[in-house]
């Protein structure tokens, strides 16, 4: 039996790190300096890891020099479906995670061909290995390492964890284990319970979640990740394994085993595909027992290009001028969840340069920034956000990052240090730009100082993005109302459903925004107590978009849908 189909590539040995040079795409020297970082590796990544983790390609491009070299075909996994008689062919997921690989579909041309997205297509022992289990010929093809475990997860995350759990709750069966042995079984690096624990966060980080929820119930525990702002019911377990589930994220989240009757914090690191992941946990007594909340981040997904956040041509005219100001104070706005700390981030990583000292004051503190100093905040040692900011100015700071203003004391400290000619950064939780002046009216900061102080406002808001698989319809003359202006040949889309985006119509979000920079006009309004509709009408007369015109131009442009306009807008705007 042949190991690989005729469409293969033989079994000529081919280097990756000889590939990429020769394509251009890294240097002899980067090649040295990977294969010297993957030696000092305690886990030894494969050379293509070890090359995006350096920064000197990425997967994107190595699929493509492979494509290129190996003359065999690239796929794009997520807009397969996997039939279920393929799945059968390899009933245990271990040897996919070990060699990283998937098969997707049944060859064409060959009745006993089975074409396999890899990482690596040069892999021989996983060729050979995966040709034994399946009795198939194996028809190599080149996916990215992210996207194969993305896809195993997808098809075989929930066995994973339903055999954990079956594993854990058959153990403690034959051992008639009492609950405290159970909680020090949680810190058994091998135990079902940490492997459970750990398939959890690695799934939710591989399906693109913000926030794991674990919640106890009557009989069960379920288990719901929240994707693209919606939450989703991906499993659950017997209610038996609370208890264990509970006692291993206080461990690995510094929280106290034993106090169950309290509200508890922590936070927690976990590597997944070698991309670390900053985790706050939060633990909440309910009646069926303590809840579990996740919040996933990375200093990644944190830092983005100003680019990548989904400002316009003209609203990235605005925030550029409104960060070059020295001093003064810059709000960025919205409820929980609506990205306001990936803009202060975006921000932040744009103001860091060597010359430059820049101190933040977050609680919690949301990812680790090179080159800026922050602070955490610990009501329980008195390191309170006004405490915290009277120690930060003695530090000779050119930009303050406050991750929010939530009092009188913070508003007045904030406001002084701008004044005296630092830069400053913060947060409120208002529904527009302009409400958010007479936030910090109501906490007794006087509008003269406001008015002097404040150099720009940013509300904003998230909307998911329409997928691929989007269907383009008539609107309703009501709806055009909503839209805008009709144009000839402009096209409005609706969701529609297909494997890429789990049939949900929607894939990744987008920021909406309403940046409200604070002109002469506008000073003199905030000095004289002007209310917010006022501020609003000559922000509006001097060229802002408000958070619903802003959603109303990706709906035009494709973007997004009118539903997720609704959502935004109407919750925040009356109308006009």
């Amino acid at each position: 039996m042949s190991s690989i189909g005729s469409e293969g590539f033989g079994r000529k040995k081919k280097r990756l790190g000889d590939m990429l040079v020769a394509a251009g795409a890294i240097t002899e020297e980067q090649l040295l300096l990977a294969l010297e970082y993957q030696r000092s590796q305690p886990k030894k990544p494969r050379l293509g890891a070890a090359l995006v983790e350096k920064g000197f390609t990425n997967e994107e491009e190595i699929v493509d020099v492979l494509k290129e070299q190996l003359k065999i075909e690239s796929v794009t996994l997520s807009g397969i479906k996997i039939p279920a008689e393929i799945l059968k062919l390899v009933p245990d997921s271990a040897i996919l995670k070990k060699y990283g690989m998937i098969p997707f579909e049944l060859d064409a041309k060959n009745s006993r061909g089975l074409r396999v997205a890899m990482a690596d297509p040069m892999d021989i022992v996983a060729i050979d290995d995966l040709a034994i289990v399946t009795g198939m010929d194996i028809i190599p093809a080149i996916a990215t390492n992210t996207e194969v475990m993305r896809t195993i997860d997808k098809y075989y995350g929930g066995q994973e964890t339903k055999a954990m759990a079956d594993k854990f709750t058959q153990q403690r069966e034959e051992k008639e284990e009492d609950v405290k042995q159970e909680e020090m079984n949680a810190d058994i690096e091998n135990s079902p319970i940490v492997v459970l624990v750990k398939t959890i966060i690695e799934q939710a980080v591989r399906m693109r979640a913000s926030d794991i929820h674990i919640e106890p119930m009557e009989t069960i525990i379920r288990v719901r990740y929240r994707i693209d702002g919606v939450l989703q019911e991906i499993n659950n377990y017997q209610a038996s394994l609370l208890s264990a589930i509970v006692a291993r994220i206080k461990i690995i989240g510094g929280m106290d085993i034993s106090e169950k009757r309290k509200p508890q914090d922590g936070r927690i690191t976990q590597i997944v595909d070698r991309m670390e992941y900053d985790i706050r946990a939060s633990i909440l007594p309910t009646v069926f027992g303590e809840k579990i909340v996740m919040r996933l981040t990375s200093k990644q997904t944190l830092s983005r290009e100003k680019k990548n956040l989904g400002f316009s041509d003209e609203e990235m005219r605005k925030f550029d001028r409104i960060l070059a100001n020295p001093n003064g104070i810059i709000l960025v706005t919205g409820p929980t969840g609506s990205g306001k700390s990936t803009t202060l981030y975006t921000a932040l990583s744009e103001l860091n340069k060597p010359d430059v000292n820049i101190i933040t004051v977050e609680d919690p503190v949301e990812a680790n920034i090179d080159g800026i100093n922050q602070v955490q905040v610990n009501v329980k040692a008195e390191l309170t956000f006004a405490a915290a900011l009277r120690s930060i100015l003695r530090q000779d700071p050119d930009i303050i990052m406050i991750g929010e203003i939530r009092d009188e004391e913070t508003a007045s400290i904030a406001v002084t240090a701008s004044i005296t000619g630092h830069l400053v950064v913060s947060t409120l939780h208002t529904n527009s730009a302009a409400s958010s002046i007479g936030r910090l009216a109501d906490m007794g900061i006087a509008t003269y100082l406001l008015a002097d102080s404040i150099v720009g406002v940013i509300a904003q808001r998230l909307v998911r993005r329409l997928c691929t698989c989007k269907q383009e319809y008539e609107p309703t003359p009501e709806e055009w109302q909503i839209i805008g202006e009709k144009k000839e040949g402009m096209k409005i889309y609706k969701p529609h459903g297909c494997p890429h985006c789990n049939e949900s119509g929607y894939r990744g979000r987008i920021g909406v925004y309403e940046i409200l920079p604070v002109t002469g006009k506008i000073k003199r309004l905030i000095s004289r107590g002007a209310a917010a509709e006022e501020l609003e009408e000559q922000a509006l007369a001097e060229g802002m978009s408000t958070l619903r015109m802003s959603a109303a131009r990706l709906v035009r442009e494709g973007i997004t849908s009118i539903e997720e306009l609704l959502r935004i807008a109407y919750s925040n705007e009356d109308e006009t």
